[in-house]
């Protein structure tokens, strides 16, 4: 059987045919469904590009496809193509196709009428808050209100209507999205052995800068850059020594540059770009002394457990899965950088308390380790395909009755 996945991720796609990321998806992550399911199909946006860069990975492969959704950025882009996206999403699934949808994403949200139209069963893979998304501050859009709204609605609808449902989160995403059904947690990180370290950074002596990292998308601000900026100013007005290292790009890099040069901190604020996920991640963040992740919204944020496994403190916002990943006192409200950088002066003062975070969110990412996730994805992978078989099967028999009716009626 072929399962069907929609989510919401940019690929590319070169003249010979091949699909590339830049980021998260390469083939290796298809292979987990490959374990229950014969083949792979993705519905994802797909941009055409001349030639890929060195550092891309290959993201189709032996049984992986992609149905190609005609690239969109933005609700402007999304409404004038919403035609061809249509077709595209709702043409991508096969008679006797599973499907899964990962959520919450305007793709989804396109397949989702076709699916209950149907009485198809379908699963979820839960890996965002929408409520959240559009948290003032996060977008910035006249209807980011009504988006506030919308969006939460139609993934209430979209879990409690699944036949199964996997969230990133221990609790938080099913508390505000419950499925009705069957449902299982298993978070999308897997760390490979070679992504976690054998002990914790040991204790350091109060020293020359600290060096904070940071790591996420500049292309909107979920992340909250702008509010750690504002809060490394903070500290540098205090008279506190770090420097602040950002690994991510996007279309407001130029204007968190100017936020870093308003305060007088430039020369403290480093700009990297886009890193190739994997080791070269893994040095930025091994070079680091404390990760910060001030987010608005967060599922379970990948890259705060890749810093974890690095045995790096970290600090984080109360929103989404970071309250299960650290304790309290390494939390703060999302948008209050005063509180951050209190929070920031207070950890690198503090090397006992370094320390303890370190060892501690060691401990803590090694159950994100593959084999300990694995067991739940695959009840969740195989209870949507028997799902999806048993529908199959009532489907053909319906079908046989009534042909037999017409034969009937037709003597």
């Amino acid at each position: 059987m072929r399962v069907v996945v929609s989510l919401e991720h940019h690929f590319d796609r070169t003249p010979d045919g091949v699909i590339w990321t830049q980021t998260q998806f390469p083939y290796r992550f298809w292979q987990r469904y490959l374990e229950v399911f014969d083949q792979v199909q993705v519905v994802a946006r797909v941009r055409d590009v001349r030639k890929a860069a060195p550092d891309w990975q290959r993201a189709d492969g032996r049984s992986v496809s992609f149905a190609a959704i005609p690239d969109y950025l933005g609700p402007r882009q999304y409404l004038m193509r919403i035609r061809q996206v249509r077709a595209a999403a709702r043409g991508a699934i096969g008679a006797e196709d599973a499907v899964i949808l990962r959520v919450s994403s305007q793709i989804a949200d396109v397949i989702y009428p076709l699916l209950r139209r149907q009485g198809r069963p379908y699963g979820v893979e839960v890996v965002s808050d929408p409520y959240d998304v559009f948290a003032p501050g996060s977008v910035r859009h006249p209807l980011r209100p009504f988006f506030r709204w919308l969006f939460p609605y139609r993934l209430r609808q979209h879990c409690a209507n699944a036949a199964a449902a996997c969230y990133v989160t221990a609790q938080a995403l099913q508390r505000r999205y419950p499925c009705l059904s069957f449902s299982v947690s298993a978070s999308d990180v897997e760390l490979p052995d070679d992504a976690i370290v054998a002990a914790p950074r040991p204790l350091r002596a109060h020293a020359a800068a600290h060096r904070l990292i940071f790591v996420g998308t500049l292309g909107q601000l979920y992340k909250a850059p702008d509010v750690l900026i504002d809060a490394v100013a903070a500290c540098a007005r205090d008279g506190v020594d770090l420097t602040l290292t950002l690994v991510g790009d996007g279309k407001h890099r130029p204007e968190l540059e100017a936020r870093a040069r308003q305060p007088g901190i430039a020369d403290r604020v480093v700009f990297r770009g886009w890193v190739t996920a994997g080791a070269a991640v893994r040095a930025e963040l091994d070079a680091a002394d404390l990760f910060v992740l001030p987010s608005r919204q967060e599922g379970m944020p990948r890259a705060m457990i890749e810093a974890m496994a690095r045995a790096l403190p970290c600090i984080g916002s109360t929103v989404g899965g970071i309250p299960e990943l650290l304790p309290p006192e390494d939390l703060v409200p999302p948008g209050d950088a005063l509180a951050l950088a209190h929070t920031i002066r207070a950890m690198t003062s503090d090397p006992e308390r370094m320390a303890r975070a370190s060892a501690r969110n060691l401990e803590r990412a090694r159950s994100f380790a593959e084999s300990r996730l694995r067991t739940q994805r695959l009840a969740f992978f195989r209870h949507v395909r028997e799902q999806t078989e048993t529908w199959l099967a009532a489907r053909r028999l319906s079908t046989t009755v009534q042909a037999k009716r017409h034969s009937a009626t037709g003597r």
